[in-house]
């Protein structure tokens, strides 16, 4: 089966995630289970909202909008960038699988190398507690009910 090298994938990126926070002074106190996302801390929100706003606003939208008509290909074939808001489905998935697809691609993670997207690969680009400090800024910005929801998601087992 094609899917135990990505969540082994995810899991070895969770693992390198929480050790690079210690030496970066992002504190895992309060996070809920299995959560890898800081979204209450106010500092790593700041910055990712930094870092959002270099390198994912300019698809995804300052609003988190994304492109219009979203799910349907553009002329070129790809996909548009999806909106990051409450509208969207980001918040669908676990914060170890978001954090794989932003740093590693989406067609590394689906096992399709040929696979078209205009979405950047961050790794080498950005540093994983930079990627998810952009992704604790959007999960900011989520309403409260559907933060709980994706807290509840993390904390089920795998």
């Amino acid at each position: 089966m094609k899917t135990k090298p990505v969540i082994f994938g995810g899991i070895a990126v969770s693992v390198l995630i929480v050790m690079s926070w210690a030496n970066i002074g992002i504190s895992q106190i309060g996070l809920p289970a299995g959560s890898l996302l800081p979204y209450k801390d106010p500092v790593v929100v700041a910055k990712g909202e930094v870092i959002y706003s270099e390198n994912c606003a300019s698809c995804h939208g300052d609003n988190l909008k994304g492109e219009p008509d979203w799910q349907t290909p553009k002329e070129s074939g790809r996909m548009p960038a999806p909106p990051h808001d409450e509208t969207g489905h980001t918040w669908h998935h676990r914060d170890e699988l978001l954090m794989t697809i932003t740093k590693l691609g989406l067609a590394k993670l689906i096992n399709k190398p040929d696979y078209q997207t205009d979405m950047p690969i961050y790794d080498g680009i950005l540093e994983d507690h930079e990627i998810i400090a952009a992704l604790a800024y959007i999960k900011s910005r989520w309403p409260g009910e559907i933060q709980t929801r994706h807290d509840e998601m993390n904390s089920q087992p795998k």
